[in-house]
C-alpha cells in the first residue's frame, strides 16, 4: 500500500457526496465524522456574469486509505463509489503522470 495513494481531480467533482457516504458506511463513522469530507467552496462571482462554484474532497486525518479493503485486494471506497469518476487509485508513479496532465486542480494523496 505503501506504494499508492489518491489521485483526486477537483474540477469534476460534482458534490455528490457518494465518497462521503460510501467511507461513512465503510467505517462506522458517527455522523460528526468523516473520512472523506466534501467541502463547498462558492458560489462567487469571478467577473461579470460568471460566477465560481466548485466542491473540494479531501481525505481527512480519519482516512485509512480502506487499509483492510485495500489488503483484501480492493480499492478504497471512496475511489469505488465517487460517481464523477475524480478519485482515483493505484500507484504513485502512475498518479504522477496523470496528474502532470491534469494541471493545478487535481491532487495526490498518500497513506
Amino acid at each position: 500500500m505503501a506504494n499508492n495513494g489518491l489521485l483526486i481531480d477537483y474540477e469534476y467533482c460534482s458534490g455528490c457526496q457518494s465518497c462521503e457516504l460510501a467511507c461513512k458506511n465503510e467505517h462506522g463513522f458517527p455522523m460528526d465524522k468523516w473520512g472523506i469530507k466534501v467541502t463547498e467552496f462558492g458560489p462567487f462571482e469571478m467577473e461579470k456574469g460568471k460566477i465560481e462554484w466548485n466542491y473540494l474532497p479531501f481525505p481527512t486525518s480519519f482516512c485509512d486509505m480502506c487499509e483492510e479493503r485495500v489488503a483484501a485486494g480492493g480499492i478504497p471506497t471512496c475511489a469505488l463509489h465517487c460517481l464523477a469518476n475524480v478519485i482515483e487509485w493505484g500507484p504513485v508513479d502512475e498518479l504522477s503522470k496523470k496528474l502532470d496532465q491534469k494541471g493545478s486542480k487535481a491532487v495526490i494523496f498518500l497513506p
